[in-house]
């Protein structure tokens, strides 16, 4: 670890590991969903979270709008949504005989997808041009979103009735997909002692600035990898397109690999990337990509993510 590396341990990191040690003790048994939506937070980028009703999906995202200070909005998916009401309309103003955009709930900073797939595909598709290229256009007019722009979807378990699944081009939009999970008893005491977690949002203060996002962000971009790390995700992205059992990672795909495992490593205090970094991430960024075909759980994504990746050697050259 250089010796930057280890004055921004010391101004940065004890900062984050309270972020994550206050959300475990508000979210008992999320840390990794905490880590995971942290490090997406800081890359701007998209997150989805699939599990069934009352795991705390929804309670997850409004932590980190409260604990952030960001810009919130929540957009609940229903079947008769419409693009319009996402985006937003131009109006007729009368006065200046001119037509006045209003903006639609997407233009915030932290936006809450809730039951994303409860909407029709029509609905979903008016998000695509806002999770990858950050403004909309309406009328042919193009609309930039905040400078920070995150998308946290919800979704119930696909096979639920009134679902429709997402589209693998909307899938591939998302840095990771995960669940919330089950409680060990001990944690699920500890949620039954200290009462609904909704309740108490209003009193959390934000503990990050947008000035610490930024710049946590531009650590994260600093973190190297070297020739070798870098063939093999190569390799990986190689020998999931050599397989007709599931899809392949695109050119996508192996970005945003690369971009989590930078962030993985930022988090375990390295400034250089390290196989284990990839391999602790791939599950979360691979797995609905490469299953999303076979109508998994997100759970099971991720175990077939992980029993792939472990059969992709890494060759460290001399």
């Amino acid at each position: 670890m250089t010796k930057f590396r280890g004055m921004l341990t010391s101004v940065y990191m004890n900062k984050i590991e309270h972020f994550l040690t206050f959300g475990d003790e508000f979210l008992p048994g999320n840390k990794l969903q905490l880590r995971l939506g942290l490090m997406a937070l800081l890359l701007n980028r998209n997150v989805l979270i699939e599990d069934v009703p009352g795991m705390g999906k929804t309670t997850l995202v409004k932590y980190f709008a409260k604990s952030t200070g960001l810009v919130f909005r929540r957009i609940q998916f229903t079947s008769d949504l419409l693009p319009s009401d996402i985006v937003g309309v131009s109006i007729y103003n009368k006065e200046n005989e001119k037509f006045v955009f209003q903006h639609g709930p997407i233009f915030g900073e932290l936006i809450l997808a809730d039951e994303l797939n409860r909407g029709t595909p029509k609905t979903q598709s008016a998000l695509l041009q806002a999770m990858e290229e950050k403004h909309v256009t309406v009328d042919g007019i193009s609309h930039p979103l905040p400078d920070r722009f995150c998308l946290f979807a919800t979704q119930n378990p696909r096979g639920q009735f009134g679902t429709y699944p997402l589209p693998e081009s909307q899938l591939d939009r998302f840095l990771f997909k995960f669940s919330m999970g089950h409680l060990t008893r001990d944690e699920e005491v500890k949620l039954l002692a200290t009462g609904q977690r909704l309740e108490k949002l209003e009193s959390i203060s934000p503990m990050v600035s947008q000035e610490e996002l930024k710049k946590w962000d531009s650590e994260i971009h600093k973190i190297t990898a070297s020739q070798m790390l870098l063939e093999y995700i190569s390799d990986v992205l190689q020998s999931s397109r050599a397989k007709e059992d599931f899809a392949g990672l695109s050119p996508r795909a192996g970005l945003e690999l690369l971009l989590a495992a930078k962030a993985w490593a930022f988090f375990e205090k390295r400034d250089h990337l390290i196989p284990d970094d990839i391999q602790a991430v791939f599950p979360f960024v691979a797995g609905h990509r490469m299953f999303s075909y076979h109508s998994l759980s997100a759970q099971g994504e991720q175990l077939k993510a992980r029993e792939f990746i472990k059969k992709i050697p890494f060759v460290q050259k001399k």
